[in-house]
């Protein structure tokens, strides 16, 4: 197995696969190779003859339909730096990471437009309906870009992910060529993807492991079969009518699927499970394996948007790991660091430290946080140079297997979305209602974590329902509220968290 870096553009990821093998079936049209670089290169042209210039920002607010789909590699065929936003949020998130990127045009559908506010002409970005843009991918006549040039930087700015931080408003993570396209080899490398892959594609395209979906089944010159499901149902049929192969789902959703019954129909073409966003549980993997059983492969993972994807488990070992996270995938790697910078012992536990080309290039205008995740690699990495910090405790065991020990920041992980509690609680005190907000996890079974918000005020608490259900996506939406007379405070004032996380476990 040679990790030679293959550090050709990302638009070239497409060009792996046979002209007329199938590339992409969306809704009722299925793309082969052949049409899925012309429409790449027909909606790079269509970026190109805007008034936008090399290096800017274009955002996409849409399902996953075809823009969404094409615009990773179409945007950088323009020269441009593609912003994908999770169709779950709503228009406070979208106006804040459209602010903030700095993106002046957003594609997305009239449903959507329509709930932003201020009015079109003083948003400071153009809004264009996607019925505009598929409209000319589909004039025969419509010019057609060709792929970037072998010598295009391979470190130039490609995407910028954003994900919420356990502060503030949430981070832009940039990636470039490189970023996108090592991630791309790695995954059809370990999960041994092939052309008669057929990939169901179930995790939102703004989620980096939703997005390299799309990437690495094209390196591998397999099929992506992008699905907006209502009902875990709706993952059962398509698995049925288009006879997938590879299924990836964070844990909320197995959980979901597993309390279904599976017809042989959906299951005997199954190759391949993928986890992410979360850890397996041991009675998860059984039930999975009782339902999918000895013929499909079970990839537990772990990653982080900042460095992409760290470690997988070689599925041979998940029935008697089932909460193991694996080793580095390949071009990673991962380092277990005491607190004095030295390299961790058997079991010991130590911060996990991620190094090699899969890093990110830091946050998006933001020094000060990119200075606390991005640093120097520890003095021992084979790799060097900057690593990503993860800031989430692991231990190695004596076989080489990472587990996962406790996350150090205060971020919750419900439904498989990483999530800032400083978003909720701003939210409910922008109500009016609320003088003071904490929101926490409590462990959930179904959800990972379910989110509870302590408050302090009016005590309007269907008020306060209606109106965080109006500015926040349903990830977001606290399972409790708690009226509180008044928060406990620690020695410097601040709000003291943990007081109320032990009322929590109490």
């Amino acid at each position: 197995m040679t990790h030679d870096l293959p550090l050709f553009p990302l638009d070239h990821l497409p060009l792996f696969g046979q002209p007329m093998a199938s590339a992409l079936a969306i809704r009722d049209r299925t793309y082969n190779y052949q049409e899925l670089n012309l429409r790449i290169g027909r909606l790079a042209a269509w970026l190109a003859a805007t008034d936008l210039h090399s290096g800017d920002r274009v955002a996409t607010w849409l399902g996953k339909g075809e823009i969404a789909c094409l615009m990773p590699l179409a945007a950088v065929r323009a020269g441009l730096v593609h912003v994908p936003v999770n169709q779950l949020l709503k228009a406070p998130q979208l106006a804040y990471i459209m602010a903030d990127s700095g993106a002046r045009f957003l594609i997305t559908n009239a449903g959507r437009a329509g709930t932003l506010n201020p009015p079109r002409n003083e948003l400071g970005f153009s809004i264009i309906d996607e019925k505009t843009v598929l409209e000319f991918l589909d004039d025969s006549s419509a010019p057609s870009l060709p792929p970037l040039p072998v010598t295009t930087d391979a470190d130039t700015l490609a995407a910028i992910l954003y994900t919420s931080g356990s502060t503030g408003r949430p981070k832009g993570v940039m990636l470039s060529h490189a970023n996108l396209v090592l991630g791309a080899v790695s995954v059809a490398e370990y999960l041994k993807l092939s052309p008669d892959d057929k990939v169901l594609a179930v995790l939102p395209l703004s989620f980096d492991y939703g997005q390299n979906q799309l990437l690495s089944t094209w390196r591998a010159g397999g099929c992506v079969v992008p699905l907006d499901y209502l009902t875990p149902r709706d993952v059962i049929k398509s698995c049925v009518q288009h006879k997938i192969t590879t299924l990836a789902a964070v844990p909320p959703l197995w959980v979901q699927l597993t309390e279904h019954l599976w017809p042989p129909e959906a299951t005997q073409n199954m190759r391949r499970l993928t986890n992410s966003g979360g850890a397996f549980t041991p009675s998860l993997v059984k039930m999975l394996r009782s339902i999918f059983g000895k013929n499909t492969d079970i990839y537990a993972m772990y990653g982080l948007t900042e460095a992409f994807r760290s470690t997988y488990l070689d599925p041979a070992l998940i029935d008697g790991n089932p909460t193991s996270m694996g080793r580095n995938i390949p071009f990673a790697e991962v380092m277990v660091v005491a607190p004095n910078g030295s390299e961790t012992g058997p079991d010991e536990p130590g911060e996990l430290v991620h190094a090699g080309r899969l890093v990110a290039q830091g946050y998006w205008q933001d020094a000060a946080r990119t200075a606390e995740r991005f640093k120097p690699a520890p003095e021992f990495s084979k790799y060097g140079g900057i690593a990503v910090w993860s800031g989430d405790t692991v231990r190695r065991d004596g076989d080489g297997l990472l587990y996962f020990v406790g996350r150090d920041d205060a971020m919750i992980k419900t439904s498989g979305n990483r999530i800032s509690p400083t978003e909720i609680e701003e939210a409910a005190v922008e109500s009016g209602l609320v003088a003071e907000a904490c929101a926490l996890g409590r462990k959930d079974d179904r959800l990972g974590a379910a989110i509870v918000l302590f408050v302090r005020g009016s005590g309007d608490d269907d008020g306060l329902k209606s109106y965080l259900k109006t500015t926040l996506p349903n990830f977001m939406q606290p399972a409790e509220i708690h009226w509180l007379d008044a928060f406990p405070k620690n020695a410097n004032g601040k709000l003291d968290r943990n007081i109320l996380a032990l009322r929590l476990a109490a």
